[in-house]
């Protein structure tokens, strides 16, 4: 007898978080531009659109999600570090800079896909306003900790925004970390030393000679 045909299509069970964000990275990077509906990309995957709205409301807000996992990982790998804490002020952060260089390289094409859409980053794209938030308090500790040790000078009113001085500074990390073709990235190394180190001579002492190693870090990366 006859049955009526139905769909071979079998709806998987519900994915994971995680496997939901690398699915829809995977697909990105395949067809360089975000799926036509939600509906779509699970009935393409298996599942039902229910269990995506489970994980995040749109494509923008998994965007927001993998960029606050590169930010949450890079962070609990510090302090998984015993010597981590013992750190001074200037130390965590070029041990926080280098970790999420780290990071983002092992997601260098996804990374370098959704940045080349802004590319000056003068207005936080909205997939990295969760990551910004917690990039400034993360910082803000950081600086804290190094006021009451003395490394970090008090100025009154400047010093409320150092957070958002090293969020325009970590900008322009990203941006030319996007651009940089060098040899496992030994540029974009060289930028967070020096960089790191200018800032925290600018918000303590010695700013003068960092800043002429930098400017001459910057000028030869340009002739290069």
């Amino acid at each position: 007898m006859d049955k009526s045909k139905k769909s071979t299509r079998k709806a998987k069970a519900p994915a994971s978080a995680e496997a939901l964000l690398a699915a829809y990275q995977e697909y990105l990077l395949t067809h360089g531009k975000q799926p036509s509906t939600v509906y779509k990309f699970c009935l393409d995957l298996g599942l039902k659109e229910a269990d995506f709205y489970k994980v995040a409301g749109s494509f923008e807000a998994l965007e927001k999600l993998i960029w606050s996992d590169y930010i949450h990982k890079t962070i609990d790998r510090l302090e998984a570090d015993g010597d981590y804490a013992n750190f001074s002020a200037r130390e965590k952060l070029l041990a926080f800079y280098f970790t999420l260089a780290e990071t983002l390289k092992a997601n260098r094409s996804f990374c370098v896909l959704l940045l080349n859409r802004h590319p000056k980053l003068e207005i936080v794209p909205g997939f990295l306003k969760p990551f910004k938030s917690k990039f400034e308090e993360f910082v803000s500790q950081v600086l804290n900790d190094g006021k009451s040790k003395g490394e970090v000078a008090e100025r009154p009113y400047l010093d409320k925004r150092y957070p958002q001085l090293f969020w325009v500074h970590l900008s322009l990390l990203l941006l030319f970390w996007k651009d940089d073709d060098s040899t496992d990235f030994e540029k974009t190394d060289a930028f967070i030393e020096k960089s790191v180190n200018l800032a925290f001579d600018l918000i303590g002492k010695g700013a003068l000679d960092s800043a002429i190693d930098f400017g001459k870090f910057l000028y030869q990366s340009r002739m290069n």
